[in-house]
């Protein structure tokens, strides 16, 4: 397979990733989640949709490129790959978590579990592959801010007990 196929593959994989999030969401996004206390910083709903589509864009993208190189360093391009299977299921994980189990605890101790688990990816696809790792940094980032966004709503809740 070249190049293009396997970003194409990954990308493919990503984007399901991101619709099974979506089913995971759509119930709650309208009667639970607008139940709940939110701070000042949370972005409108209407941000996330295309925020989380270039995301998954780029990790797919990202892989596709890590993959690409595994006849040059095949046990570091498999290790690099299963950390980023790894932290695509606690993606998934913590959209149930919060949504569909409505755990605000156990989704504010899960996303620090993905942010590492998203950090150790990054730092085993930047070793490879310096754009591969350039790619995973707004997705870094942007489940940083999600990490404080959730223990944020966790800590408000708490108020409301």
């Amino acid at each position: 397979m070249n190049k293009p196929a396997k970003i194409a593959l990954m990308v493919f994989c990503c984007l399901v990733v991101g619709f099974l999030s979506g089913l995971l969401t759509k119930t709650a996004i309208d009667t639970w989640y607008v139940t709940l206390e939110k701070p000042f910083f949370t972005p409108p709903g209407w941000v996330f949709a295309p925020v989380w589509t270039v995301l998954y864009l780029l990790m797919g993208t990202a892989a596709g490129i890590i993959w690409d190189e595994i006849n040059t360093n095949k046990q570091a391009t498999k290790k690099a790959l299963l950390f980023f299977f790894v932290q695509l299921f606690f993606n998934v994980l913590w959209v149930y978590l919060f949504f569909y189990l409505n755990n605000l605890l156990l989704a504010s101790i899960e996303i620090f579990l993905l942010l590492l688990l998203i950090y150790e990816t990054y730092y085993l696809f930047k070793t490879q592959n310096k754009t591969a790792g350039k790619l995973l940094l707004p997705y870094l980032f942007w489940v940083g801010f999600a990490s404080i966004l959730t223990v944020s709503i966790y800590i408000l809740s708490l108020k409301n007990l």
